[in-house]
């Protein structure tokens, strides 16, 4: 997917995500909870996704080439509204469920169209710090527009109205996984190391598979899509992009080959 089509994909997923949330809330009513999202409300949800897409925000504006600290709260320009202080999401008192004011969702909606605005700037090459091996503006673009699309699938299930990602998008975030996510997570938590363990995550509504072993240490991409497979998950990129982000049971894919392994893979890569 090129630079210019994941932007557009970033500006739709940033619009419907501010209209979900603001679907989900009553005014001066207390924050749902989100379904997908134990321990979290709308309040937490809209703070955390706002809080990262300023901080990236920041790493792009100033070109960053080390990380910023997280914790100086000057980077996230939080309004000076105390209702707003209030609603503001602190992990240890998880979930919020105070009301949302309405200006903590503008909040969130100048800072996306601040960092739309700074994607379609600077294109996808511009060397700056990322937590990964690829150090450059169109990683975190392509992170963002993926996170993005699943809190925006997170909002939307507050109300049971949570749709489908994007299929190129969904396709776009199943590679990812393998490429980038897998690998990180695998570095972050304790994970075992691999024993051969081989997985084939075929899309129904697309031509691609995806096949990936795990071997010691690394995950290893496959392209033979006819490859030898334990297990084999099929169902719509959307559904497998979920079910990889852990929003969907492995009951929403179709399984052939040794079903209990499965549920196996999110110990060899464990949940952020």
């Amino acid at each position: 997917m090129d630079h210019i089509t994941r932007t557009a994909h970033f500006r739709s997923e940033a619009a419907a995500f501010e209209k979900a949330v603001r679907r989900a809330l009553e005014p001066g009513g207390e924050a749902p909870l989100v379904p997908s999202c134990p321990g979290w409300s709308v309040s937490d949800l809209v703070g955390h996704l706002g809080s990262v897409q300023r901080y990236v925000a920041h790493i792009l504006r100033e070109r960053l080439t080390e990380a910023p600290d997280p914790t100086d709260l000057s980077l996230y320009g939080l309004p000076a509204d105390p209702q707003v202080r209030a609603a503001w999401p602190v992990p240890d008192r998880a979930p919020n469920r105070g009301p949302v004011p309405e200006a903590l969702t503008q909040w969130f909606a100048r800072g996306a169209g601040e960092l739309a605005a700074l994607f379609r700037e600077l294109g996808p090459q511009v060397p700056v710090w990322t937590w990964a091996p690829e150090q450059t503006s169109g990683f975190w673009l392509r992170m963002q527009t993926i996170e993005l699309a699943l809190h925006r699938w997170d909002a939307e299930s507050v109300t049971g109205s949570a749709g489908p990602l994007d299929p190129a998008l969904a396709a776009d975030a199943v590679a990812q996984t393998f490429e980038v996510m897998a690998p990180a997570r695998r570095s972050w938590r304790v994970a075992p190391p691999g024993t051969g363990e081989r997985y084939r995550f075929r899309r129904t509504d697309g031509p691609q598979a995806w096949t990936v072993t795990f071997d010691g240490d690394e995950v290893l991409a496959d392209p033979d899509p006819t490859a030898q497979v334990a297990v084999e998950a099929a169902g719509t990129a959307s559904d497998l992009a979920l079910f990889l982000w852990r929003r969907l049971p492995p009951t929403a894919l179709r399984v052939s080959g040794d079903a209990g392994l499965l549920p196996h893979y999110f110990t060899l890569v464990p949940p952020v």
